[in-house]
């Protein structure tokens, strides 16, 4: 099937014994075991059926096959949030004594999980622009076990070349190349068809829409997926609710139109502001201008309905613009059918001091919009006059 019959069709279950078109909720923790062999076989083979809905749901386990089916993976796995997620796909991958490389621009809690927490376990780190695959090359160890990619990172837009990349790290025996492609979707990128062993997802943004769900996916491998269940899963307890699950699932069914429309508004809205007189920068790959355009071009479908600027006029500017907003509403997260507007430096990145964002282009008077799906022109008019506000 293409993207648009997939997102709906694809591991879409009806009701066998109601014949109900929309698949059920199974709010229950638990499942009655017919005898004790069967209570055995299934707890020693967990992806045979359902015992506990801490390792898995009827519910759960049709978003994880719609997932692995619109990635083209051997399974994926559901889990409570996006970082939980991550936490799974690169915890299950490492141990005392490994290195992991990640780059430069990411999401601010996947930083301080790789800088601040698991250090304490003995896992080293390199950090690098991974946006010039060279650099990720220098940087591989004998003990590297993990290249972690955003692309497109959050809230840079910088783009990765996770083809390049892949390559580089299946040179070496053991080194797996994860990437974060919550910003893209698979709508617009897949990253396993490019090389990468395992994509993540926080399911909260695009894959739900509608900002009524928390989520994450980790897809790729099914032996890799078994790993991050048991004992990954099961021992973290980062379980996805059955009623979440549900929510994120008829998010997926309009996926595709959202996304289309995402990306037209995006771009011009991006081309408003790279031409606003209130605007010092804009961070788009959609506009010929920023640097990751042709990798976007190449590797991805559209260039996503997200954006960063650098007002003129610093945190006062900023201040201004996000108090007068109308059209837009100043909230975390992204990727809703809503037009959101955030201050990255002292909401999503705010784990990074003043120093590490400067460095990678995280400044003071930098906001990141997630553009949804309203008529363009009131996204445009109402940035408009928030900017103009700004000026006097």
């Amino acid at each position: 099937m293409k993207m648009n019959t997939a997102v709906i069709h694809a591991a879409q279950k009806h009701d066998p014994r109601t014949g109900a078109h929309v698949s059920p909720i199974y709010q229950t923790s638990t499942y009655v075991l017919p005898d004790f062999d069967e209570a055995v076989r299934l707890n020693q083979n967990i992806d045979q059926g359902f015992v506990y809905s801490r390792f898995g749901s009827p519910t759960v386990a049709e978003l994880e096959e719609k997932i692995a089916s619109l990635e083209e993976a051997e399974a994926a796995l559901g889990l409570s949030s996006g970082l939980g997620a991550i936490s799974n796909a690169v915890i299950s991958q490492v141990k005392a004594g490994d290195h992991i490389i990640f780059g430069d621009v990411i999401y601010g809690c996947s930083f301080a999980l790789f800088t601040k927490i698991l250090p304490d376990f003995g896992v080293s780190y390199t950090i690098v622009d991974t946006t010039d695959p060279n650099k990720v090359a220098e940087a591989i160890r004998p003990n590297t076990k993990v290249i972690y990619v955003e692309t497109p990172a959050n809230p840079t837009l910088k783009i990765s070349d996770i083809e390049e990349i892949a390559k580089i790290a299946h040179q070496h025996e053991g080194i797996n190349l994860v990437v974060d492609s919550t910003f893209a979707s698979p709508y617009l990128q897949n990253p396993l068809v490019l090389g990468a062993d395992v994509v993540v997802h926080s399911a909260t943004k695009y894959l739900c829409g509608h900002g009524t769900a928390v989520a994450g996916i980790v897809a790729g491998k099914k032996a890799f997926i078994d790993r991050c269940r048991m004992p990954f899963l099961q021992c973290f307890g980062t379980v996805l609710s059955p009623f979440d699950a549900w929510l994120v699932q008829q998010g997926l069914k309009t996926l595709a139109v959202r996304m289309e429309r995402h990306c037209e508004n995006a771009m011009k809205v991006a081309r408003f502001l790279e031409g606003h007189e209130m605007i010092e920068k804009v961070y788009y790959p959609g506009l010929e201008s920023n640097p990751g355009h042709q990798t976007a071009k190449k590797q991805m479908r559209g260039f996503s309905g997200m954006m960063s600027a650098d007002i003129k006029g610093g945190t006062d500017a900023v201040r201004t613009v996000m108090n007068n907003v109308k059209v837009f509403s100043l909230a975390t997260s992204l990727g809703n059918v809503d037009s959101l507007i955030q201050h990255s430096p002292t909401m999503s990145h705010f784990d990074m001091t003043l120093e590490e964002r400067a460095a990678v282009s995280i400044f003071e008077g930098q906001v990141r919009l997630s553009v949804g799906i309203e008529d363009v022109d009131d996204l445009i008019d109402d940035l408009d006059q928030a900017l103009k506000l700004a000026k006097k």
